[in-house]
């Protein structure tokens, strides 16, 4: 499986050994991991404190960055980040975005998981 891994804001900063770890592991069990460029901020912090229209742009980042249709999963070594991506980043669009971000995140949280999810 061709999986698009999210190294997350803290795990790009405080925990790079996580998320090498991560990468490591999904490689030997026979996946295929990618970095897509230009990753940054899932927007769990500006959402979770208030900040609702901040975070569109970061959205729509993970949306194009993760939305590419050879990517068959999103993973990332965090619940918190999985879950913003699942269920806040459809409200962000539907408040704030346009029918394409709506499309594009809905399409991303459809395959987004958590790395425990995926092994499970």
């Amino acid at each position: 499986m061709r999986i698009g891994l999210f190294a997350t804001c803290l795990g790009d900063t405080l925990f790079p050994d996580a998320v090498k770890a991560t990468a490591i592991l999904l490689t030997r069990l026979g996946h295929d991991v990618v970095f897509p460029p230009g990753q940054t901020c899932c927007g769990q912090m500006h959402i979770n404190t208030g900040y609702q229209r901040e975070p569109v742009p970061l959205v729509r980042n993970f949306a194009d960055g993760f939305g590419d249709a050879s990517i068959e999963a999103v993973v990332m070594p965090s619940g918190s980040c999985a879950g913003s991506v699942r269920h806040q980043h459809r409200i962000v669009a539907d408040r704030y975005g346009d029918a394409a971000l709506r499309a594009g995140v809905d399409a991303v949280a459809a395959k987004t998981y958590e790395l425990s999810e995926l092994l499970v």
